[in-house]
């Protein structure tokens, strides 16, 4: 399967098929763009011809999806995931329909964040917590590279790990509580999140590195409303990011959903130009993907409308739209609504063409840098 995406990928992001799409005068490829801007989250185990699901990968052209082992709004321990046999399948099933190879991503921290569990005929791996505790290499060198190995057996090509967020609020309900940072030092945050970074992709695994620019701080969970820094988050927290991006070792940053007026005194994160333009890009150099959070979650959901939070995230610069679909409610038409949204502002002016363009084109790149990655393992 992994040569097959390989060739595929290759052929897509060759010279004759970026020729082949010709230019807007000749052809209007905005669908595909937009498509390729969207991750979503879906319901299933196992997607047959004809699944409303597949139809939306192919017809909307979907950029990713991703993968959850419980559904949230039922309360359900059924989701996407039941064996590493079943979710192999499920992952062939994806990319068999993709136009463009997707991005198959999760979130395999360690610990209690682990999407693949034992219940499911998986291995456990630490925390990041109690790897920072130990604080040796080898230890965090073989999770990542057991983690790493094990999502490219299964498909998985790209992991919403690991976590640069400085433990820094003992009391952190939806980091330091459940063991997600590895430290509130800097520099162990930094080595450690390298050493597994390095490991991923020696696998063929690209990372996320997360929550920009720091959740260590917050006080409350961003799933569940909107917290404030302003008073709480300190420059310290950008350091682990800074040195990782000044070596151009993360493959993507996804930003945290937080406000705080010493960063933007209207919009928070990831609906903030001066964040995400202006620190991320500008200030730390980083000319690769942005994702969002989950663009359902109680901090964005909220606050701003659908149309607002697409609209203003992609004006800051945010390139994939994660719609988790696995928050308060399943919505099985998030994709086709989100592409109708984008559509509308690039028509009615609100977003130019070339923004679309560039986020798509970052987003080729990256694939094609997922391909050398295989191709090297």
């Amino acid at each position: 399967m992994r040569l097959l995406l390989i060739i595929a990928l290759g052929l897509i992001l060759g010279s004759s098929f970026l020729s082949c799409l010709g230019t807007p005068e000749e052809e209007d490829h905005l669908d595909l763009w937009i498509g390729q801007m969207l991750m979503v989250g879906f319901r299933g185990t196992d997607l047959k011809e004809g699944d409303p699901f597949l139809q939306a990968v192919r017809d909307l052209h979907l950029g990713g999806v991703v993968l959850f082992d419980r559904d949230v709004p039922t309360r359900s321990s059924l989701r996407n995931i039941v064996s590493p046999q079943q979710v192999q399948t499920l992952t062939a099933q994806l990319q068999a329909v993709a136009e463009v190879p997707l991005l198959i991503a999760i979130d395999q921290e360690g610990g209690q964040i682990a999407r693949l569990k034992a219940k499911h005929g998986f291995s456990a791996t630490p925390s990041q917590a109690q790897l920072g505790r130990w604080d040796d290499q080898e230890r965090t060198r073989s999770s990542a590279r057991e983690v790493g190995e094990l999502l490219a057996s299964l498909g998985i090509n790209l992991n919403f790990a690991p976590v640069l967020d400085l433990a820094v609020n003992p009391d952190n309900p939806i980091i330091a509580a459940l063991e997600r940072s590895y430290g509130a030092e800097p520099d162990r945050v930094e080595r450690h999140a390298r050493w597994t970074i390095q490991e991923f992709h020696r696998a063929g695994v690209l990372s996320a590195v997360k929550h920009f620019p720091g959740h260590g701080a917050s006080k409350e969970d961003s799933h569940l409303g909107l917290p404030d820094v302003t008073h709480l988050w300190s420059e310290t927290e950008l350091e682990p990011f800074s040195a990782l991006l000044s070596e151009q070792l993360p493959d993507l940053v996804m930003m945290a959903h937080l406000y705080s007026a010493q960063w933007d005194e209207t919009y928070p994160a990831t609906l903030s130009d001066a964040v995400i333009t202006g620190m991320l890009r500008q200030q730390l150099g980083f000319e690769g993907v942005v994702v969002s959070d989950d663009m359902k979650m109680g901090a964005i959901a909220q606050n701003y409308s659908l149309e607002e939070s697409i609209e203003l995230a992609v004006k800051a610069g945010v390139d994939i739209l994660l719609f988790g679909n696995n928050s308060s409610s399943y919505d099985p038409q998030i994709a086709q609504k989100a592409v109708n949204i984008l559509r509308d502002l690039v028509e009615s002016g609100t977003l130019s063409r070339d923004r679309i363009e560039q986020s798509y084109q970052r987003i080729l790149d990256l694939k094609e840098k997922l391909n050398k990655l295989d191709v090297n393992n």
